[in-house]
């Protein structure tokens, strides 16, 4: 098991606003691509393990003083996986809109603006949460428990920090 690590939750943050803001524009306009794309950088940024858009955040946001890092011990893998779960969910929609399944698809959109909105607003990311239940079920290659005191999906208290 791989120890805590310092993760900046502005940037987490950061990334699920643009991710909404990203599918309700997608939405609104009718741009069936721009989900898509939106599935893409996902999943790249899951396979690199950082916020998809978390350059907005590092290269604007943060070094203009717009916003302040939130840094958290936490673990960084079920971050990135459940961004690449919903890339996947985005990919999937893509593909229904291809088919002509476009209701369904944009079901799916919604259901990931519907999440990121929960882990925005609330402070619960359902991707953790069922990667941490996975930990717990010794799935293999789901190696990390929620930070102490932490329910699984939640994000850690300050307090914590030590």
């Amino acid at each position: 098991m791989n120890p805590l690590q310092p993760i900046d939750h502005a940037a987490l943050r950061t990334n699920q606003a643009v991710i909404i803001l990203l599918l309700l524009i997608s939405f609104i306009l009718n741009l069936s691509w721009l989900a898509g794309l939106v599935g893409l950088m996902m999943l790249g940024g899951a396979l690199i393990g950082k916020p998809a858009f978390g350059w907005l955040y590092a290269g604007l946001l943060k070094p203009r003083g717009w916003l302040k890092p939130d840094v958290l011990m936490d673990n960084r893998q079920p971050h990135a996986f459940a961004q690449g779960f919903g890339g996947v969910v985005l990919l999937s929609a893509g593909f229904l809109f291809l088919s002509g399944s476009s209701i369904v698809g944009w079901g799916l959109v919604w259901l990931v603006i519907a999440l990121a909105s929960l882990n925005l607003f609330v402070g619960f990311c359902v991707g953790c949460a069922v990667y941490y239940w996975l930990n717990r079920l010794k799935v293999p290659g789901f190696t990390q428990s929620p930070p102490p005191g932490t329910a699984a999906g939640w994000r850690p208290r300050r307090e914590e920090q030590g």
